[in-house]
């Protein structure tokens, strides 16, 4: 996929998938822990592989928690190799945000077992569509964007109308509704909101009335934050305004999860912000630390110099009094046999 979240596989889930394929193990469940994958269980060979996934996957299964289940099949491919199921169980009471990342991190799980292994891959978020993965024939492969809308499998309600394959729609706190209402009414020019992980909602953490050079002071060195400011300033002798909104991420210093649901929650925020202000936020940005939304920093992203212009040389003019043209015409010569 072309989300990825940059989880590898362990030590001991590489050593496995180096002996899995000695024609033994039947079964075994993958899980993150710890940003990483994981082997979680395995279940060796008894009966075809039909009976074996039947008696079996019920034990390898949460009902609130994403997991992916390789399943080896009977027979072997042209080269003389296993063939494997890749299950996808993506229960529609987990979290969203896991949803989001199992389906973010399976292409690195394909790509670490061995792709041309896999001869299925199968999607499940219930238990009584398991049968059908058995019955059902592997389908033609799904782009990214199918592929992690399948899993996620987000329902539209009132608080997530917006959710989609890049974005997820979180609910405002009414304090935070409370922080634009004054926003909007100019009793205060700076709001900070942060993601609620557990409870997936956006949370008001500072409102108040700053100066510009405070502004980067407010940006945390460890966690991601969104901030509103509306900035007034001076450029080419007139006094403006603009509404800046910054997203601070400090780079890797983040878990993978905070990473991915600030960024998938950026966009539906921004909507509801300019609906709830009425008014288009002026300038996006996207910053490591406080030091990149310095006052110089604010004004440059919003006046961007003009870049300079290639200088264009003249041809340079032939010398004086050269005359007229002269015109050659070429002549073939052609032999003539007699």
């Amino acid at each position: 996929m072309s989300h990825q979240t940059g989880i590898k596989a362990n030590e001991k889930l590489k050593k496995f998938f180096a002996k899995c394929h000695n024609g033994k193990t039947r079964l075994f469940k993958v899980t993150i822990e710890n940003e990483e994958l994981t082997l979680a269980a395995q279940i060796e060979s008894k009966g075809t592989w039909e009976d074996d996934f039947r008696k079996n996957i019920n034990k390898l299964l949460e009902n609130d928690q994403p997991t992916y289940v390789m399943c080896r099949l009977d027979g072997k491919n042209d080269t003389g190799g296993y063939r494997w199921l890749l299950l996808s169980w993506s229960p529609d009471d987990s979290p969203v945000r896991q949803k989001m990342l199992y389906a973010s991190t399976k292409a690195t799980l394909r790509q670490e077992f061995g792709g041309g292994h896999i001869a299925r891959e199968s999607h499940a978020s219930a238990l009584d569509e398991l049968d059908s993965v058995i019955k059902e024939k592997s389908p033609g492969p799904l782009t990214s964007e199918e592929e992690m809308a399948k899993e996620t499998r987000v329902p539209i309600t009132m608080d997530t109308s917006g959710a989609c394959l890049n974005s997820l729609h979180m609910p405002l706190v009414e304090e935070a509704k409370g922080g634009l209402e004054k926003f909007g009414s100019k009793l205060v020019n700076y709001l900070r909101f942060s993601i609620d992980l557990d409870e997936e909602r956006i949370l008001l953490d500072l409102c108040e009335q700053i100066e510009a050079k405070e502004l980067a002071s407010k940006v945390p060195e460890n966690s991601a934050k969104y901030h509103l400011f509306r900035f007034q300033y001076e450029f080419g002798n007139e006094s403006k305004q603009a509404l800046v909104f910054v997203y601070s991420m400090p780079g890797y210093s983040c878990p993978i999860k905070e990473r991915m649901l600030y960024s998938s929650s950026k966009a539906p925020l921004i909507e509801s912000i300019e609906s709830t202000l009425g008014a288009k936020i002026d300038k996006k940005m996207e910053v490591d630390s406080g030091k990149e939304v310095s006052e110089d920093c604010l004004i440059e992203a919003l006046h961007p110099p003009e870049p300079e212009v290639a200088k264009k040389f003249d041809k340079p003019k032939g010398p004086p009094n050269r005359g007229a043209k002269r015109i050659t015409k070429s002549v073939r010569q052609c032999s003539v046999l007699n």
